[in-house]
């Protein structure tokens, strides 16, 4: 649930289809239809009736980007060799919402703000990096209902857990205090450490390196990811749980497809249902504890400290 960023308004009108009569016949029609009514509509159907209706960017492909450094979220698991291998329960809940969808799956990995920048352009279909669903992002994209519900966390070095018994100990001029660039985790530092100096970093590895370094005094980090690097690092220390309204984590769908948005949804739920989104859970967590890298590969597709 990573993340939040002020970009440009989107349209806020869609050019919806209209489903007519029993036969599963659509047209388009050329007048526009407030957002939310379309989503609506679509939300109405079944899901037979939606997949005729899917528009992707490549026809017969889901394509989904991520920024593979959040575990246990997304990132690379390395095998006995070293090789980099996608993991995350992220991508897990992708593969499974192409197969239900009956769809190809494409992933592409690149840098968090990529991810909102492509989702913005439409050059994806959606975007799964643990994204917060809130009103700044809802003018940007389009959110399917909650998968995954977590928290925020205050992390610092375990040595260090004594001098902050509470959030307004972290709020001290000189003190140094890490959150990654474009993200929630950015508003809760400015809002509970006005006075102490924000330091706005590209990568959530960046700011554990910080931070185990001493460079930072702590960082705002999303709850589970916090858990994963404290199982990890024993020296860091999962200090404080930081108070936010929103919570819970949501797909990023390209604007003006309510017909996939819709589709989608039927997925996500049946994920929760059948017990599959917990499996992914589990296994996404055994698999950030092991031997793990989080960022982008080389171009040669290997991992490059």
């Amino acid at each position: 649930m990573k993340k939040c960023v002020l970009l440009m308004l989107a349209v806020l009108a869609v050019a919806a289809f209209v489903w007519f009569g029993n036969k599963g016949e659509c047209t388009k029609k050329t007048e526009s239809v407030p957002v939310a009514q379309a989503q609506e509509d679509y939300a109405a159907m079944s899901l037979e009736e939606l997949k005729p209706l899917l528009e992707t960017v490549t026809e017969g492909r889901l394509t989904v980007a991520t920024s593979p450094d959040f575990a246990p979220y997304e990132f690379y698991a390395l095998d006995s060799e070293g090789n980099p291998n996608l993991a995350g329960f992220d991508l897990a809940l992708a593969g499974y919402i192409a197969d239900y969808l009956g769809l190809e799956l494409e992933i592409i990995p690149m840098d968090f703000d990529g991810v909102i920048m492509e989702l913005q352009s439409g050059s994806v279909d959606i975007g799964m990096a643990g994204f917060t669903p809130d009103p700044v992002r809802e003018a940007i994209m389009d959110f399917s209902k909650i998968y995954y519900q977590s928290g925020q966390s205050f992390i610092c070095l375990k040595s260090n857990k004594d001098r902050y018994p509470d959030l307004a100990a972290t709020d001290r001029a000189g003190l140094e205090i890490g959150a990654q660039t474009g993200s929630i985790q950015i508003d809760l530092a400015k809002k509970y450490s006005s006075n102490a100096d924000i330091v706005p970093l590209a990568k959530v590895p960046e700011i554990l390196a910080e931070v185990l370094s001493g460079k930072l005094d702590g960082a705002y980090i999303e709850t589970p990811v916090a858990k994963s690097y404290q199982t990890n690092y024993p020296e860091l220390c999962v200090a404080l749980d930081v108070p936010c309204e929103i919570k819970g984590s949501a797909i990023g769908v390209t604007k003006n497809h309510p017909a996939l948005l819709a589709a989608i949804n039927f997925a996500v739920t049946a994920a929760l249902d059948d017990g599959s989104m917990a499996r992914f859970i589990r296994e996404a967590r055994e698999l950030a504890d092991g031997n793990t890298y989080e960022g982008l590969l080389g171009a040669d597709g290997k991992v490059h400290p």
